[in-house]
């Protein structure tokens, strides 16, 4: 089984900075793309940023050159920075990771339980 645990949410001011922080577990194979998700009341769900084992990083448009996505291979473990946050980031955000639980396996998806990021104005 595969275990993401997320942490760094919470409340901040419009313009601050939070970094959210999942770390990956279990006994699988391999991790190949790590990222977040996010999902705000009344809203779909989003890919915000994903980053490959390679280091090739996505963002949606609404996050260029606000948030920044990283991970560390040896601790299995995705970072997102967020700075110049808005109201419209307040949401709850799933770490997501693609992962092969045996040579032989495909990827399939694992998501974290969630951590509520809230943007005050």
């Amino acid at each position: 089984q595969v275990q993401l645990v997320e942490s760094g949410g919470g409340l901040v001011q419009a313009g601050g900075s939070l970094r959210l922080s999942c770390a990956a577990s279990g006994n699988f194979f391999e991790i190949n793309a790590m990222g977040w998700y996010r999902q705000a009341p009344g809203k779909q769900r989003e890919l915000v940023a994903e980053i490959t084992s390679g280091g090739s990083s996505y963002y949606v448009d609404s996050v260029k050159g606000r948030f920044t996505i990283s991970r560390d291979n040896a601790k299995n473990t995705v970072y997102l920075q967020m700075n110049s946050l808005k109201p419209e980031d307040t949401a709850v955000y799933h770490c997501n990771a693609k992962v092969r639980l045996r040579w032989y396996n495909t990827y399939e998806d694992y998501r974290g339980q969630g951590t509520q990021v809230t943007v005050s104005s």
